[in-house]
């Protein structure tokens, strides 16, 4: 498996002198609703990304746990980080791989909250070629996800997340409370709250007793996970490989 951390240094810098490059998978620790697990974001990023890696050849770094998830600290098991010492640490590990030479480096995001520090971070280094991605930004997957679940996707503890962790890691049981939907939400809450920006972690729990934001997860299943997870594999590797191609030429040497 190609992961950093299972790697040798030699491995590592034959990796790179082949030109190889790396994908960092960046998720959350937070509640996800009644039967989704605490490290679903971090999870469903780490096992895509290594899905794709051994499609695509890059290496995958250890994954970024702990990220900001502040509306969520009012459920047990969350644990949030601020967003400058997020922000520090993402700086940190992409100043690491640029020094050592990796190009570029394909960050894969699980967490609707790390999009805008991320995106602050990459763009404060304009020599490293950083790219960002949700793992469900692809016409793919998306279609897979609106096919599954329609608009009970939802925008947390959503049954494509939960049906991926099922296929890979652990499947819950379904309390009876949870075998009913939740609220939906409405076309101006969605706009409005895109990107996590919910309220504070007390409002949040008193309007999301149970952690689901509109989310019914009781539809995942664990066939739908491993279907998710290998449209997502394909659909980042593919990704992955459109950027090493448009990579300029080394000049030829006399």
């Amino acid at each position: 498996m190609p992961r950093l951390d299972l790697m040798t240094w030699n491995e590592v810098q034959a990796h790179l002198a082949a030109g190889g490059g790396a994908i960092l998978p960046v998720g959350s620790t937070e509640q996800h609703g009644p039967m989704g697990l605490i490290g679903t974001d971090a999870l469903c990023a780490e096992v895509i990304a290594e899905a794709a890696a051994e499609i695509c050849g890059a290496v995958v770094t250890p994954t970024v746990w702990f990220t900001p998830a502040p509306f969520n600290m009012g459920f047990p098991g969350t644990l949030s980080a601020s967003t400058p010492l997020f922000s520090a640490l993402v700086a940190e590990i992409l100043d690491g791989l640029s020094h050592h030479g990796f190009r570029p480096v394909y960050i894969l995001n699980g967490h609707g909250a790390n999009l805008e520090p991320l995106r602050a971070v990459a763009a404060a280094r304009p020599d490293l070629p950083v790219h960002i991605r949700s793992w469900w930004d692809f016409a793919t997957v998306n279609t897979l996800r609106r096919t599954l679940y329609g608009d009970w996707e939802g925008m947390h503890a959503t049954p494509s997340e939960i049906a991926i962790t099922m296929a890979t890691h652990r499947q819950v049981p379904v309390p009876e409370a949870a075998k009913q939907p939740p609220r939906a939400l409405s076309a101006d809450f969605i706009r409005d709250h895109a990107g996590d920006r919910h309220g504070p972690p007390d409002e949040h729990r008193r309007d999301f007793p149970d952690g689901r934001v509109g989310s019914h997860s009781a539809l995942a299943r664990p066939g739908h996970g491993r279907a998710l997870l290998e449209a997502a594999a394909a659909a980042v590797a593919q990704d992955y490989l459109d950027l090493i191609a448009a990579r300029p030429s080394s000049p030829a040497r006399s």
